[in-house]
């Protein structure tokens, strides 16, 4: 088999839990926003990053992509460590540069990811003049026009010399959105992408993103709170969900397989969570606790056993390790091994 696009092992990120000029005497242990975390992405791949606010998604999106250095584990782009390439060491195959090109970021907020300074037609020209300096200006211009013509605004030379605060939140989405694919990159982070848009935005907007998808043979690490959102965008591609909890992936596989099938109990919660993929209205809550633990203070072992009405003594006392439950499909519960000693030890909660 070929090696993956992007792939991310053992990767480990730690954060101070204080800034400031004492952090390098304090005595405090580091916040883990990303605990041992492997993850691949495919060529023309759709993965789609679930999880509540303040899970460490986000710092794993950022991770994939170069822009976050992980304290452990590795980061490669076609077999190429991002870090090694960075900073020279080894034998580079794949120039920093290249690299740098190939991932590319869609930020939650557009209005702030534009300088408010800058008509759209500047914002747009200067990824081609740092990228490819070779294009004239006119041909740099009729890209950027075919471009948001693409993305729905028409006609494009109405829009390229207003300021961002001329643009809606829509169009301003849309900008961003041509500005990552001019460089033609391989991995995008969608990173929250369209949570800032109106209800019925979003769907349009995964649907451009989609078409684009096909046309610039990209890959999307589509980070989103909203599990309505990933089931549409990974099935649209054929793509797969990854949920994250506290720092850790605790499930990930094709669509339907963790839609239909969902294995760890916190899946069970987000499906739960969403009204138009949950219909048993009678079935208990999946769930005791509603706040989120501390991350500065993660619980032991299984990180949701205090929030997990399943929850055993073996829970608490170690981490589940991967168990494969189907094709691509892998959950960290120990309700997936039927010989586990889940089954023997104690029930935490009544």
């Amino acid at each position: 088999m070929s090696k993956p696009l992007l792939s991310m092992e053992d990767v480990t990120v730690e954060f101070n839990s204080h800034d400031g000029l004492l952090d390098a005497f304090s005595d405090e242990d580091p916040v883990r926003a990303v605990d041992d975390v492997s993850l691949d992405i495919e060529e023309n791949d759709v993965v789609a990053l679930i999880g509540e606010s303040g899970c460490g998604k986000s710092t794993l999106g950022k991770t994939a992509i170069g822009a976050q250095r992980p304290t452990s584990g590795s980061v490669s782009y076609r077999g190429q460590d991002i870090w090694d390439a960075r900073e020279g060491r080894g034998e580079v195959r794949v120039p920093f540069e290249e690299i740098r090109r190939s991932l590319q970021i869609i930020h939650q907020d557009p209005g702030s990811a534009l300088n408010p300074n800058q008509r759209v037609l500047t914002s747009l020209m200067l990824p081609l003049k740092r990228w490819q300096p070779e294009l004239s200006y006119e041909e740099r211009q009729e890209r950027i026009l075919t471009l948001l013509e693409h993305v729905g605004m028409s006609p494009a030379e109405d829009f390229v010399n207003r300021y961002p605060h001329q643009l809606s939140g829509g169009e301003q989405q849309r900008v961003v959105l041509v500005r990552s694919l001019l460089v033609n990159p391989d991995v995008i982070l969608a990173d929250e992408a369209i949570s800032a848009l109106d209800v019925s935005l979003r769907v349009e907007m995964m649907d451009i993103m989609l078409e684009l998808q096909s046309v610039f043979d990209t890959s999307y690490l589509f980070i989103s709170h909203d599990l309505s959102n990933a089931r549409y965008i990974a099935q649209q591609a054929d793509g797969r969900i990854a949920v994250m909890y506290l720092g850790r992936i605790v499930e990930a596989g094709p669509v339907d397989e963790i839609l239909e099938n969902p294995q760890h109990p916190y899946t069970k919660v987000l499906k739960w969570a969403t009204p138009e993929l949950y219909e048993d209205v009678e079935a208990d809550i999946p769930i005791r606790e509603i706040d989120v633990p501390d991350p500065t203070d993660p619980p032991s072992g299984c990180r949701f056993h205090t929030r997990c009405p399943k929850a055993r003594a073996a829970c608490r006392e170690s981490h589940p390790e991967s168990y494969g439950v189907g094709p691509d499909h892998d959950s960290h519960c120990f309700r997936s091994d039927e010989t586990h000693d889940y089954w023997e030890s104690e029930p935490l909660h009544d």
